[in-house]
């Protein structure tokens, strides 16, 4: 059930929402469906957010052990990969994926929606999530945390 999750789910919500959002107003550059030279210059957010969500992917993949149902909540802590670099690095993918369409669509609605996903993100899943892992995985996340950003991917120490 999680794959069918990852690999239908995620590019309805990614790739398909955004198209259809993009249909509610005027697509800004947009001439005769095909897009103007600079809305071309989403294209390179659409390909790192996809690029970003397969090492995302992979980087769990690699730690999962045969029979290991992923879910909403991992039972083990990733943090080689991407995860070096950023807690969130699939909010980051899907945050530069929505990005990335709203500029090669010329969608105002598709802006609003990348807002909007980044609030929700910020405000309710981050906060839940971080105090999820924090009672599940107690020390190991918290020297996780301490080592990582939340967003930036910065690096604020050793591992």
């Amino acid at each position: 059930m999680s794959a069918l999750v990852w690999w239908v789910g995620v590019p309805l919500v990614h790739g398909a929402f955004p198209w259809g959002l993009s249909q509610l107003a005027i697509r800004h550059g947009w001439d005769a469906n095909h897009p103007a030279p600079w809305n071309l210059v989403g294209l390179a957010p659409v390909g790192g957010g996809a690029a970003l969500l397969l090492w995302v992917s992979l980087a769990h993949l690699s730690q999962a052990k045969v029979g290991v149902e992923v879910s909403v909540m991992s039972g083990f802590l990733v943090t080689h990969g991407p995860y070096a670099w950023s807690r969130n690095p699939m909010y980051i993918a899907e945050l530069t994926l929505w990005l990335g369409w709203a500029v090669l669509l010329g969608s105002v609605p598709v802006l609003v929606g990348a807002v909007a996903l980044w609030a929700a993100m910020t405000f309710i899943a981050l906060p839940w999530e971080e105090r999820a892992l924090e009672a599940k995985f107690g020390a190991s996340y918290l020297g996780y945390r301490s080592r990582v950003d939340r967003w930036l991917g910065r690096r604020t120490g050793g591992e």
